[in-house]
C-alpha cells in the first residue's frame, strides 16, 4: 500500500504546477491532499479527477480562504467520515477518515499559528483531537493518520532550531503534544522508521530557503503501533515545486480491502 500526503496550498495552484501529472505516475493506493482552498463541487469536476480513483473532498461548512482536504483512493472505502464534531476542525474542513477493512486512513490539516489568536485556535484544535485519538486507541483496527500537522517534533526536524523555539510549529507546548502522541499514546512516526537523519524537511518559507534546505518537517504519516513493522519505504519528494510543502510518500506491507 502506497500512501501519498501533500499540502498543495491551493489545489488549483498545485495542479497548474503539474501536481496531477506527477500523481498519475506514482502508483499510489491513497492520496491525501490538504489545504485545497476549493469547494467540493469544484474538486469533483473533471479538472481534478484521477483515472482509476474515487475522489472524496471535504471543504467544511464555513471555509473562507485556507482549508479543505481531499482524499483519492483506488478502492472504495466502507465509509467516509468528515469532521471531528467541533468548530476548529469542521468549519474549514480539516479532517476526513476513510474506513477500509481493518484499517483507516486519516487526512488531517492542523491549523497554522500566525499570531496569538490563531495559535490559540490551533491549541483548541489539538485539545479536541486528543479526545478523538484516545478513542482510536481503543479500536481494534490500524490507523494511518497522514497530513499537515504543522508541528516539528524534534530539533532534527528544524533547520535552525534555536531561532525557531518561539515560532508556531516549534513551541514547547506543541512539541510536548507531539511527544505525547508518539510517546504515551503509542503512535509512531512512519517516516522515522526508515530515515532518522536530520535535514529532512517537508516545508520551506520560500523557494530560496528551499534551495538552501532551511525548513521544517511539518508533514507526517502517523501510524498505530501495529503498523510499525509494516513500513517498507519512505521519501520526501523535492524534485518539483508544487507548493512550499513537499509530498510525503510511504509504502506499507498492507493490501487494502473493502
Amino acid at each position: 500500500m502506497r500512501v501519498i500526503s501533500f499540502n498543495c496550498e491551493g489545489i488549483k495552484n498545485a495542479s497548474e504546477k503539474g501536481l496531477f501529472d506527477w500523481l498519475k505516475e506514482q502508483d499510489a493506493d491513497v492520496i491525501c491532499l490538504q489545504d485545497t482552498r476549493e469547494k467540493d463541487i469544484v474538486i469533483e469536476s473533471d479538472a481534478y479527477q484521477l483515472d482509476g480513483y474515487f475522489c472524496y473532498p471535504y471543504e467544511g461548512y464555513n471555509r473562507t480562504e485556507h482549508g479543505g482536504v481531499a482524499l483519492y483512493t483506488r478502492h472504495p472505502p466502507k465509509a467516509i467520515i468528515t469532521g471531528l464534531g467541533y468548530p476548529e476542525a469542521d468549519e474549514s474542513g480539516r479532517y476526513q477518515q476513510a474506513d477500509f477493512d481493518k484499517i483507516s486512513i486519516v487526512n488531517i490539516y492542523v491549523p497554522e499559528g500566525h499570531d496569538e489568536e490563531s495559535q490559540n485556535f490551533k491549541y483548541r484544535f489539538l485539545d479536541g483531537y486528543s479526545h478523538n485519538l484516545n478513542k482510536q486507541r481503543r479500536k481494534r483496527r490500524e490507523f494511518v493518520m497522514t497530513g499537515t500537522w504543522n508541528i516539528a517534533h524534534r530539533k532534527i526536524d528544524v533547520a535552525k532550531w534555536r531561532e525557531s523555539e518561539e515560532l508556531s510549529g516549534f513551541q514547547s507546548a506543541e512539541r510536548n503534544w507531539m511527544e505525547g502522541l508518539l510517546g504515551d499514546m503509542g503512535f509512531c512516526d512512519a517516516y522515522r522508521e526508515v530515515d532518522r537523519e536530520s535535514g529532512k524537511y517537508t516545508w520551506w518559507p520560500d523557494e530560496f530557503l528551499r534551495h538552501d534546505n532551511l525548513g521544517m518537517r511539518l508533514d507526517y504519516q502517523i501510524i498505530t503501533s501495529g503498523m510499525r513493522h509494516r513500513v517498507l519505504n519512505g521519501g520526501i519528494y523535492k524534485s518539483q515545486l508544487f507548493s512550499n510543502h513537499a509530498p510525503v510518500i510511504m509504502d506499507y506491507d498492507w493490501e487494502l480491502s473493502f
